[in-house]
């Protein structure tokens, strides 16, 4: 295996920028929770992470394509928020912890759509075989919420801020090894921004923000919401673990899956498999049932997002393609989430997080509607 072969250093990177995102996801708004943060200022914080994928990466995936300085802009991404990261050690003051978090949000939200818009680079035609790259990341983030479950429990959730910090420390390391891109296309024009925002790319932004928003619950109280079931750190971490397993088994056959099935449809079969699961969520008291149903996230969040990518990049222009996986990105894994998780901190006041999964059920059932309209539409219909 040649260790410095494009792909190989892509795939190192997806390793280590899901290893913390394993240690971030599932356990900072735990750590929250045990520092004696309320629900709503939970979701606040949430909400300003989730603000910052919204503008940030649209701004820096602009700047790549303007100046085509990808690698430089990457690897100074990567640092700035290893640095920023580092406040979280000295406070835990709200108003802090606040703007921590929205200066760390700067520089680490445009990390992976820079890496995405690469591996498409990278994989050139073939870029079917996505998820076999992508999977990478997956696995690296079922073994740590297994391993920081056990280790949770027995130190403390405050570890994760001394991880966290030497994951991306690691990860910014590597960086410096991240192929430069072969065939550099024209600076984008505001005629290519015109032309990507298409009434059908406009339109899967639309349907793709309404099912992250159906995540708002899971991501932002689901482990909160074990724990107050009585589920301990490794049955939490174990409930994660399952659901990045059955993701990255969706992701090793996706060749074979997208060779058969258009985006179009994988996104439709993804809104459909969402709605059962957040019923199931709302209902379910039972470990097993809960666990059980954490393999449907390798439709909800693996295939929907793998669709997501292809069919972001088949739309888009050359010139514009970090652009359009950053606008991607932004109102997907932004925008949807921050309105979905601030909704949530805000609805917990007033109903459990059960009645939470029964709303991002109607949520997603809105989604699917749309996206089933969304797909009739002539594909440069303006």
């Amino acid at each position: 295996m040649n260790f410095r072969s494009p792909l190989i250093i892509i795939r190192s990177q997806y390793f280590l920028y899901f290893a913390v995102m394993g240690a971030v996801l599932p356990y900072f708004n735990l750590y929250c929770f045990h520092i004696g943060f309320s629900g709503y200022e939970i979701g606040v914080l949430s909400a300003v992470r989730s603000m910052a994928i919204v503008l940030f990466p649209i701004l820096w995936g602009g700047l790549v394509d303007r100046t085509r300085l990808r690698k430089p802009i990457y690897l100074a991404c990567n640092i700035l928020a290893t640095v920023a990261w580092t406040g979280y050690l000295f406070t835990t003051g709200f108003r802090s912890m606040l703007v921590i978090t929205l200066i760390y949000g700067i520089f680490y939200t445009p990390i992976i759509s820079l890496l995405e818009a690469a591996t498409m680079d990278a994989l050139e035609e073939d870029k079917a075989s996505y998820g076999r790259t992508r999977a990478w990341g997956s696995v690296s983030f079922i073994l740590v919420v297994l391993l920081l479950g056990r280790v949770i429990d027995s130190r403390g959730v405050q570890i994760i801020l001394a991880l966290v910090l030497a994951g991306s420390t690691l990860q910014a390391a590597l960086a410096t090894a991240l192929p430069a891109r072969q065939k550099q296309p024209p600076p984008v024009t505001r005629a290519g921004i015109r032309a990507l925002f298409t009434g059908r790319f406009t339109a899967f932004l639309i349907c793709a923000f309404l099912m992250l928003v159906s995540h708002g619950a899971y991501y932002g109280f689901f482990s909160i919401h074990l724990e107050k079931l009585g589920f301990s750190g490794t049955l939490i971490g174990v409930s994660w673990a399952v659901a990045s397993a059955a993701e990255i088994l969706v992701m090793v056959i996706s060749a074979r899956l997208f060779h058969r099935f258009s985006p179009e449809k994988a996104m439709l079969f993804a809104f459909g498999t969402a709605i059962v699961r957040w019923l199931i969520l709302f209902q379910a008291v039972s470990p097993l049932v809960i666990i059980g149903s954490q393999v449907l996230h390798a439709v909800t969040y693996g295939v929907f997002h793998m669709a997501s990518i292809l069919y972001v990049d088949r739309l888009s222009p050359g010139s514009g393609k970090n652009l359009a996986q950053a606008v991607n990105n932004s109102v997907t894994y932004g925008l949807g989430l921050m309105v979905g998780v601030y909704l949530s901190g805000w609805l917990t006041a007033y109903v459990s997080v059960f009645t939470l999964f029964l709303i991002s059920a109607g949520i997603a059932a809105l989604g699917g509607v749309l996206v089933f309209t969304a797909v009739q539409l002539p594909r440069n219909d303006a």
